[in-house]
């Protein structure tokens, strides 16, 4: 699959399916603003580059997981290693229904289910404390390593920020899952090119990643992380090749879709003010909104 094919190529995936997931991911990025803004803290720029994937993964029908049973035992584990985005991740849980949304307004207030970064023993559906950046990919891929051992079909997701790719444990990670054909893994980059403080590619060049993974055994493919028809296509059609772990490397752009935050470092973090909720709302599509507080 291809950066640049457009979306009717993909013939297996309804329209109405794709402008879904595209709302959806909007609604996302608008309840991960209004979090931060109420809050006073957290991770703008990531939080909007990763909604589309995250909508795709919880909202599309990739993850077999039942919100009403957190705990299944065969449910597919997706671990968010750049838990810093936890906006956008708990926005995601709540349209998918591990709890009411009503709760994304407590996001970082004292006594809060909603930590900055996610706490699995708070809140359902977060399968591992993320944030220590490095931590996720070697949690996944023993995941992944447990369904293998067990004989058991389930499997283990990961969604990893490019900036994070550079503490030497994920790189361990991918040698062990090189080493046990862990095709029930997929690796997901948030590949938006900017980490705290500048692009990736000034403090730590990055690139060629896809030579890199490769290199490391894995099956690789890029993919614009914004098309929501390429990522369902890709993602309902795993593994891409048996015997390989997946890696997915999503291009995708820091602050996508606002365009105040959009390819600017300083909103790694940046915090939105009530204008800006207003005018991130109308950029996208969301300016019927009344209550700009949680629009989930």
């Amino acid at each position: 699959m291809e950066i640049g094919q457009s979306e009717s190529e993909f013939a297996g995936v309804a329209t109405g399916v794709v402008a879904e997931l595209k709302r959806k991911a909007n609604q996302i990025r608008l309840s991960a603003m209004t979090m931060t803004n109420h809050s006073g803290l957290g991770h703008t720029g990531g939080d909007l580059s990763s909604a589309d994937i995250l909508a795709t993964l919880y909202l599309g029908g990739v993850l077999r997981v039942d919100p009403a049973h957190p705990k299944w035992p065969q449910r597919d584990r997706f671990i968010m290693s750049k838990g810093h985005c936890s906006g956008a991740f708990y926005s995601t849980l709540a349209a998918r229904g591990y709890f009411p949304s009503e709760m994304l307004k407590t996001f970082m207030d004292p006594l809060s289910m909603l930590n900055g970064h996610p706490d699995r023993n708070k809140l359902p559906g977060v399968e591992a404390n993320t944030g220590p950046l490095g931590h996720g990919f070697p949690i996944a891929v023993g995941c992944a390593l447990a369904a293998r051992m067990r004989g058991e079909s389930w499997r283990a997701f990961v969604l990893t920020g490019d900036g994070e790719l550079q503490e030497g444990s994920n790189w361990e990670a991918a040698m062990s899952a090189q080493h046990y054909g862990l095709d029930n893994l997929v690796v997901i980059v948030d590949r938006n090119r900017i980490q705290q403080g500048d692009f990736t590619e000034n403090t730590i060049r990055m690139d060629p990643l896809a030579a890199k993974f490769a290199a490391f055994g894995f099956a690789v493919e890029e993919i614009d992380g914004h098309d929501t028809a390429a990522l369902l296509a890709r993602l309902s059609t795993l593994p891409i090749e048996a015997g390989k772990s997946t890696c997915l490397i999503a291009n995708t752009t820091k602050g996508k879709g606002v365009s105040f935050a959009e390819n600017k470092p300083a909103w790694h973090h940046g915090v939105p003010t009530k204008e800006q909720l207003v005018m991130a709302a109308e950029e996208l599509g969301l300016n019927g909104v009344d209550d700009i507080e949680v629009c989930l």
